[in-house]
């Protein structure tokens, strides 16, 4: 629940990347919870934009251009960094955004490979679905199409994995048997790029990566030493204590404190409704994307 109603949701995600919902699709349910500034950041790319800001006109609501990249760390090997206000013509961001593309793409298949070797059946069917219509095949998709397989029942059940989610944590995070890495560009590069294209860079969700406290601020300090501009610290899965560290620390150094529910559709399990985070009483600073 959140303790008030948020008008602003700065992480949102279509069917361009492994959200449910189009662009527009997206638009409308950020507009039916109220909210007035959102971003749609879908991973490694923004073709859908466009589609999203001519949705979101006279409705209300400002749709801020923005893309979700992948990042390359030492603190994580599946890093999120989030680029507020970036020109998405900028050649450049656009040449680094279709690599990281391809190669998740290429990651896909390796991914399964393994996923077979260790015994595992995916229903082809639902990727097969997405590659037809030109659509991304990621990770939460590969753990639907094995956990939805019927051959795989019996072992879910054993493991005590009750939805693809559990699926995904179990076999495909980091340290997980089928977790295949990525090539992406390194911190201080991403944030050279989004800035290089007129936009802010911002840590998507921290504590979704890098579980302690004080391995956050570490990461973050040194982050900061390459211009970084601030940090989604307002999250749907973050909690008082973790909120509270994040904010004192973003306060300190002068950077922006974002927010979002990472909506990814309304069937998602856990990231499927705008406004659902909470700020705890804390205000948020959204510096330039608030004049958006």
């Amino acid at each position: 629940m959140t303790d008030e109603a948020q008008t602003f949701d700065l992480q949102s995600h279509s069917t361009f990347s492994d959200g449910e919902l189009t662009p527009a699709e997206v638009v409308a349910e950020a507009a039916r919870a109220g909210i007035k500034l959102m971003a749609l950041t879908d991973h490694d790319t923004v073709d859908g934009v466009a589609t999203a800001q001519d949705a979101a006109s006279g409705q209300g609501i400002k749709v801020v251009s923005a893309v979700e990249m992948s990042v390359l760390d030492p603190v994580a090997q599946d890093l999120h960094l989030l680029g507020y206000l970036v020109d998405p013509s900028d050649a450049a961001l656009l040449d680094v955004l279709q690599r990281s593309r391809g190669d998740r793409e290429n990651r896909a298949q390796r991914i399964i490979a393994k996923l077979e070797t260790l015994g595992l059946v995916l229903d082809r069917s639902l990727l097969d679905a997405r590659a037809v219509a030109g659509k991304t095949i990621g990770r939460p998709h590969i753990a639907e199409a094995v956990f939805t397989h019927p051959a795989n029942k019996v072992r879910m059940e054993d493991e005590g994995l009750n939805d693809a989610t559990s699926f995904l944590i179990a076999y495909l995070i980091e340290g997980a048997p089928a977790f295949v890495g990525r090539e992406a560009p390194s911190i201080g590069q991403a944030i050279n790029l989004i800035h290089g294209a007129g936009g802010v860079a911002v840590w998507a969700h921290p504590f979704w990566d890098v579980d302690a406290g004080p391995e956050v601020l570490e990461a973050l300090d040194r982050f900061v030493s390459v211009g970084l501009d601030g940090v989604e610290a307002f999250y749907a899965s973050h909690s008082r204590a973790q909120t509270e560290l994040l904010v004192d620390r973003c306060e300190e150094l002068q950077l922006l404190t974002t927010g979002s529910a990472d909506f990814h559709g309304p069937n998602h399990p856990h990231f499927n409704r705008f406004g659902a985070f909470q700020t705890f009483d804390r205000r948020p600073h959204l510096g330039p994307i608030a004049d958006y």
